[in-house]
Protein backbone atom coordinates (compact mmCIF):
# COMPACT_ATOMS: atom_id res chain seq x y z
CA UNK A 1 0.00 0.00 0.00
CA UNK A 2 1.17 3.50 -0.73
CA UNK A 3 2.03 5.57 2.33
CA UNK A 4 0.20 8.81 3.20
CA UNK A 5 -2.78 8.35 0.84
CA UNK A 6 -5.30 6.88 3.28
CA UNK A 7 -7.61 9.09 5.40
CA UNK A 8 -7.13 9.13 9.15
CA UNK A 9 -9.35 6.62 10.97
CA UNK A 10 -10.15 8.32 14.28
CA UNK A 11 -12.62 8.07 17.16
CA UNK A 12 -15.86 10.01 16.72
CA UNK A 13 -18.64 10.69 19.25
CA UNK A 14 -22.15 9.90 18.00
CA UNK A 15 -25.15 11.64 19.58
CA UNK A 16 -28.74 10.61 18.82
CA UNK A 17 -31.79 12.86 19.16
CA UNK A 18 -33.08 10.50 21.89
CA UNK A 19 -30.02 11.32 24.02
CA UNK A 20 -28.08 8.12 23.45
CA UNK A 21 -24.35 8.63 22.90
CA UNK A 22 -21.56 6.26 21.90
CA UNK A 23 -18.08 6.35 20.42
CA UNK A 24 -17.14 4.72 17.15
CA UNK A 25 -14.48 5.20 14.50
CA UNK A 26 -14.78 7.12 11.24
CA UNK A 27 -12.81 8.71 8.42
CA UNK A 28 -15.15 11.74 8.23
CA UNK A 29 -12.72 14.07 9.99
CA UNK A 30 -15.43 15.36 12.33
CA UNK A 31 -15.38 15.04 16.11
CA UNK A 32 -19.17 14.81 16.52
CA UNK A 33 -21.92 13.12 14.50
CA UNK A 34 -25.61 13.88 15.17
CA UNK A 35 -28.21 11.23 14.33
CA UNK A 36 -32.00 11.28 14.29
CA UNK A 37 -32.48 7.54 14.93
CA UNK A 38 -30.19 4.99 16.58
CA UNK A 39 -30.51 1.38 17.70
CA UNK A 40 -31.85 2.52 21.09
CA UNK A 41 -34.86 4.39 19.67
CA UNK A 42 -35.53 2.79 16.25
CA UNK A 43 -38.86 0.90 16.28
CA UNK A 44 -37.34 -2.16 14.62
CA UNK A 45 -34.83 -2.63 17.45
CA UNK A 46 -37.08 -1.60 20.35
CA UNK A 47 -39.99 -3.87 19.42
CA UNK A 48 -42.46 -0.98 19.34
CA UNK A 49 -43.00 -1.41 15.63
CA UNK A 50 -46.48 -0.70 14.31
CA UNK A 51 -47.95 -3.46 12.19
CA UNK A 52 -50.28 -1.72 9.80
CA UNK A 53 -52.32 -4.12 7.76
CA UNK A 54 -52.62 -2.16 4.53
CA UNK A 55 -55.04 -3.51 2.01
CA UNK A 56 -53.79 -4.16 -1.48
CA UNK A 57 -54.98 -2.27 -4.55
CA UNK A 58 -57.49 -4.92 -5.52
CA UNK A 59 -58.99 -5.04 -2.01
CA UNK A 60 -59.31 -1.26 -1.90
CA UNK A 61 -61.00 -1.27 -5.32
CA UNK A 62 -63.49 -3.92 -4.19
CA UNK A 63 -64.23 -2.05 -0.99
CA UNK A 64 -64.66 1.27 -2.80
CA UNK A 65 -67.15 -0.11 -5.32
CA UNK A 66 -68.86 -2.61 -3.01
CA UNK A 67 -67.80 -5.69 -4.94
CA UNK A 68 -68.06 -8.91 -2.95
CA UNK A 69 -65.44 -11.64 -3.22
Amino acid sequence: MKPDIHPKYEDIKVVCSCGNTFVTRSTSGKELLNLEVCSECHPLYTGKQKNIEAAGRVDRFRQKYGIKK
